[in-house]
């Protein structure tokens, strides 16, 4: 008699997200606008692309987006070290096979073998099912990597590896829709991305939000009255405007002082002098890459923020 035992040793499959807004989302009509025109352009079979400087809202734009489409989401984060396999897969797992004979009974005859078993990787497994890609940072990956993408958002067809058993090409499920983030080109570890690639897509560019949204937003993440919180962001703003260096604040710096002052039961106020140490701290910060350390520009620069804490708070 003989008998065959097959045991796989397999890597578990991509988790699939299924989002829900944040309790409070600021859905501004600001935000409103940006989603209307992202829904059109997938609706109208296109990839969607939100570029931006850091802090400008670019991820969670796309999974606010993601979330309207409805349907499952399949996330990736760019990264230096990606190759094909990572978005479409490759021989990760083992299968063992193990066929034991013992048609004599005195005579025992076994016979073992492994061999590597495919896993379809996340942008397969999104183009079969017809889910949702969120390419996070997708310029943070090196632009043959991602390669692939060419044929998915143009010809609609994945072109599958031959060491991958079954059919060569994988036709995208009619339901699949692709949303890209990146920051400019400029930035510290972004490749610069193929043309073909940036042709197939419609880019959002984003600046920073309005004062309303960005109100709002601080408002809700600090846990913090939309008056005081508007204080803050008017500082920030204003801040923003005249900062001349590379790396200026976003809504996420009015979001940290607001986040601290309310932990801390600082006065939004110029008089208080724990609330301009935040300031300083937070908005410091851009000082690091534009003019270094110098002690004659951390001066001007906390003059500065004492005068618009002075005209806002």
């Amino acid at each position: 008699m003989a008998t065959n035992a097959t045991v796989s040793i397999n890597t578990p499959p991509p988790p699939v997200l299924n989002l829900r807004p944040r309790s409070g989302f600021a859905n501004t009509p600001f935000i409103q606008e940006l989603m209307e025109r992202g829904m059109a352009y997938i609706k109208a079979g296109f990839a969607v692309h939100f570029c931006g400087p850091s802090g400008s809202g670019k991820t969670t734009l796309a999974m606010h987006l993601a979330n309207l489409l409805g349907q499952p989401l399949m996330l990736l984060t760019g990264d230096d070290q990606f190759g094909t396999s990572d978005l479409v897969g490759g021989q990760f797992g083992y299968r063992r096979r193990k066929v034991v004979d013992n048609f004599v009974h005195n005579v025992l005859k076994t016979e073992e073998d492994m061999t590597q078993r495919w896993a379809d990787s996340r942008l397969t497994i999104a183009c079969r099912e017809g889910y949702t890609l969120v390419y996070d940072e997708f310029t943070r990956s090196r632009p043959e990597a991602n390669n692939v993408l060419l044929s998915v958002l143009e010809e609609k067809l994945m072109v599958l590896p031959v060491a991958r058993a079954g059919n060569s090409y994988l036709k995208v499920h009619p339901n699949f829709a692709a949303i890209f983030t990146s920051n400019p080109e400029d930035y510290a570890g972004v490749h610069k991305t193929q043309d073909a690639l940036r042709d197939r897509m419609i880019t959002i560019y984003l600046d920073y939000f309005d004062k309303p949204t960005e109100t709002l937003i601080t408002s809700n993440r600090a846990g913090m009255d939309v008056e005081r919180a508007e204080r803050i962001v008017s500082l920030v703003r204003a801040f923003r405007e005249q900062s001349t260096g590379e790396l200026k604040p976003t809504v996420r710096a009015a979001i940290m002082i607001a986040k601290v002052v309310e932990l801390q039961k600082f006065e939004v106020s110029a008089h208080d002098t724990h609330f301009l140490q935040v300031c300083f701290d937070v908005l410091g910060g851009g000082l690091l890459r534009s003019s270094g350390l110098h002690p004659l520009e951390r001066l001007k620069h906390r003059q500065i923020i004492a005068q618009l804490a002075e005209e806002f708070c």
